[in-house]
């Protein structure tokens, strides 16, 4: 056992008893939605687990701790301090250890923690990625890097489209990380179904997915996996709608030397304000929609790893 590690007794209890269990990240809480949308999100979406019969583990640093499960007062604690939360990944863990700091775990930070608890499935909005003009800037987010060497499924609604989409395939292509559509051949674009990329891997079922994953890690192929969920249908921006708020939030981040940790969240607000709030929802619908489909994952993983009663 990690000695910064604490997991919480409802979700030790449940990894114990093999029962499934999937990982929420927080920096979605802290950075990706205003107070309080985040506070009623974040319970919602462990609501969403819960009555899809799997166990919610939300994931963040608390005083200098690594926690996976947070008690309700310490997810009020994160949506309430908002970006005074540092976004964490792996980078700034010593750090915040070190210090006894508070840390918003970002899709790497969450993975990472996850890996030491021992939890396969985590659910997220959508991954970060290559961000647009990155052959010049080299940003490229370390979530990927992180997909390609811990092994952690992350259902999502893809890449955040206010990347470079086509790059962002690319890149998890060379370092080997298998991207799964779910009930579609299609890289789903976040705030929309489409993208115009085609995926190798296609599967239509939760089983199928928990078939997949448990093959790749027993064969000892390390590494994690992406399934892109699209966003409810009800819910997709039309490319219309998006796409001019992307590229004006894009062009006025530039203008104002936005960069680094600092962009990702001030694109998402902007595209929000931009669209009257009808990003912010579509952002809500798709993470809750990315739990459920995470939970039936995890069911159907935990049954495909019940070890076999020998006679």
């Amino acid at each position: 056992m990690n000695q910064y590690l604490d997991i919480s007794d409802e979700v030790q209890a449940a990894l114990s008893a093999g029962e499934p269990v999937v990982a929420l990240e927080s920096t979605i809480i802290s950075h990706g939605m205003p107070w309080p949308q985040n506070l009623e999100t974040a319970r919602a979406v462990e609501a969403v687990i819960r009555d899809a019969g799997a166990t919610p583990a939300t994931i963040a640093i608390i005083d200098g701790r690594l926690k996976a499960g947070l008690s309700p007062e310490e997810l009020e604690t994160l949506a309430r301090k908002g970006p005074a939360a540092t976004k964490a990944s792996r980078r700034d863990f010593p750090r915040l250890l070190a210090e006894k700091g508070l840390g918003a775990t970002t899709v790497a930070g969450t993975m990472i923690v996850a890996s030491m608890a021992g939890i396969k499935i985590f659910a997220t909005g959508g991954i970060g990625g290559v961000h647009r003009g990155a052959e010049t800037t080299w940003d490229v987010s370390a979530d990927l890097v992180e997909l390609a060497r811990t092994d952690t499924a992350v259902v999502c609604a893809g890449a955040k489209s206010i990347l470079d989409l086509a790059k962002t395939l690319e890149f998890l292509e060379t370092r080997g990380v298998p991207v799964i559509g779910y009930r579609t051949s299609e890289l789903p674009a976040f705030y929309t179904s489409h993208s115009g990329l085609v995926l190798e891997e296609r599967a239509d079922s939760p089983q199928e997915i928990a078939a997949m994953l448990t093959a790749k890690w027993a064969a000892g192929l390390s590494g994690g996996v992406v399934v892109a969920n699209p966003i409810p249908e009800q819910y997709s921006l039309p490319q219309g709608v998006v796409n001019p708020a992307i590229e004006q939030s894009v062009a006025e981040a530039e203008k104002a030397g936005i960069k680094g940790k600092q962009l990702t969240p001030y694109l998402l607000k902007r595209i929000s304000e931009i669209t009257g709030g009808e990003s912010l929802e579509s952002n809500i619908a798709l993470v809750k929609n990315n739990a459920r489909l995470a939970a039936e994952i995890a069911i159907a993983y935990a049954q495909e790893t019940v070890e076999v009663p020998e006679f």
